[in-house]
């Protein structure tokens, strides 16, 4: 028997399809898009005009929407550490980890760690690793958006067509 009694309880996991709409509630971001990849540890956020303040703390900027900058959010947060990440193409970088909570299909996750990026060829302004995944996420690769689309606006905000 592989599990102890001193295991939680099993709940079924949320299905999430291979790239969702995503928020994160601490940044007053309701919406946006993210690809899940389960190949990554860490989550991953796009960000503009990073920089590092005094007291282990730094500041940048979020534009939410893919195909342009409008409504972007400036954000200021607490360091928690960071980290080497091997990129897709195989280069390592440093980058800053942060800590907020995320809101994937429809749950969500309290502490998700997120290496902030400013690689603007990133496709999604978000990739959602496995840290966060693994917290009762099942991604079904042959699917998307599985806890809906977004309202036509924000599709429209998003693709640059206001």
């Amino acid at each position: 028997n592989m599990m102890s009694s001193s295991s939680v309880a099993w709940t079924s996991p949320t299905i999430a399809g291979f790239r969702e709409w995503a928020g994160l509630p601490c940044f007053g971001i309701s919406w946006i898009k993210a690809k899940l990849d389960t190949g990554a540890h860490t989550s991953s956020l796009h960000v503009f005009n990073l920089e590092e303040l005094p007291g282990n703390r730094v500041r940048f900027s979020v534009h939410p929407w893919q195909e342009c900058d409008d409504d972007a959010v400036t954000v200021e947060c607490d360091v928690y550490d960071r980290r080497s990440v091997r990129s897709s193409s195989g280069h390592a970088q440093d980058r800053i980890v942060i800590i907020t909570p995320i809101t994937l299909a429809g749950k969500t996750v309290d502490e998700a760690e997120i290496t902030l990026s400013n690689r603007d060829e990133m496709g999604f302004r978000m990739l959602v690793g496995r840290q966060v995944l693994r917290q009762g996420f099942l991604v079904d690769a042959s699917q998307s958006f599985t806890s809906g689309h977004a309202p036509k606006d924000i599709a429209k905000r998003n693709n640059g067509k206001e």
